[in-house]
């Protein structure tokens, strides 16, 4: 038995050496340092957004030294930042296939708010389908580990017992737990930050609270709430397209619209196009064109 645990105690060390190459400190704000995970050899870093406070004086560490860095781009709704440090010849992260962790699976959270790498370890705890963040992104899969978020912990990988990242962790994506970002969406945004340096958001410029429907609408539509319009943002997209105050907005391109989060979730990509958007006026249903504004 104990030759079993110290195999095991080995690989996991050497997974963390392996990883920890690719874990970077972070220094982008006046608190406790965070981690960051090496995107590329050539200095791309991402972190978490959160701890990313300042735009300028930002300092990126992969051992005892430091390099200026500069941000590339920012997302808060998946709470991703990628930056380019002024450095070669890093150890670029190797990342995991999406499919490859399960419930149980050991899993180990990295982070580098100091001069070395430091470790926690814990099991995948859940790992579900597609969900959706309070601030309307939707993630591919949601995945939360057991593992101790450690004060400079996000913006760090977490890794699997073969030193492959999973995915990044964070602290601000929902409150009272810690979901981290899946390796898939990581790549998503960092390429499309990398390429663009924003990821497009789309937006009406309404204010909606979930309202009853009366219920022959409800019967006829097969759901019990919309979302009413109680203030509509003068030249937004929903005033240009002819949305009114009082309106209760149902279906938005075809898509049930019932709660506040469906509708971030169908605005999220649709920035820059014409939608459909299908409202409760006057006590009839009628369906008013809207072209989606855009936020980054």
């Amino acid at each position: 038995m104990a030759d079993v645990l110290a195999e095991f105690s080995d690989a996991l060390a050497a997974a963390v050496a392996s990883a920890g190459e690719a874990v970077a400190r972070v220094e982008a704000r006046d608190r406790i340092p965070a981690s960051g995970i090496v995107w590329s050899a050539d200095g791309v870093i991402v972190t978490a957004n959160h701890v990313v406070e300042r735009d300028d004086r930002i300092t990126v560490g992969v051992g005892e030294d430091s390099v200026p860095a500069t941000l590339v781009g920012r997302d808060a709704a998946t709470d991703i930042a990628v930056l380019r440090a002024e450095a070669s010849g890093l150890k670029p992260a190797v990342w995991a296939e999406p499919d490859a962790l399960r419930v149980g699976h050991v899993t180990l959270a990295l982070g580098r708010p100091g001069r070395r790498v430091r470790a926690t370890m814990g099991i995948a705890s859940a790992i579900g389908g597609p969900w959706q963040s309070p601030g309307g992104r939707r993630f591919e899969r949601y995945l939360q580990a057991d593992v101790a978020m450690l004060p400079g912990f996000s913006g760090g990988p977490l890794i699997d017992v073969s030193g492959r990242a999973i995915a990044m962790n964070t602290s601000a994506l929902r409150r009272f737990s810690s979901p981290a970002v899946p390796a898939g969406d990581v790549r998503r945004v960092t390429e499309t930050l990398l390429e663009h340096g924003t990821v497009r958001r789309g937006y009406l410029g309404v204010t909606p609270q979930p309202a009853r429907l009366p219920t022959a609408v409800a019967e006829e539509l097969g759901q019990e709430t919309g979302l009413l319009v109680t203030f509509v943002e003068a030249g937004g997209p929903a005033d240009e397209g002819g949305l009114l105050l009082g309106d209760v907005i149902v279906a938005f391109d075809g898509a049930a619209v019932g709660h506040i989060d469906a509708l971030f979730g169908v605005l999220a990509d649709s920035a820059g196009r014409k939608a459909a958007v299908r409202v409760l006026r006057g006590g009839k249903l009628t369906d008013v064109s809207v072209t989606v504004g855009e936020r980054t």
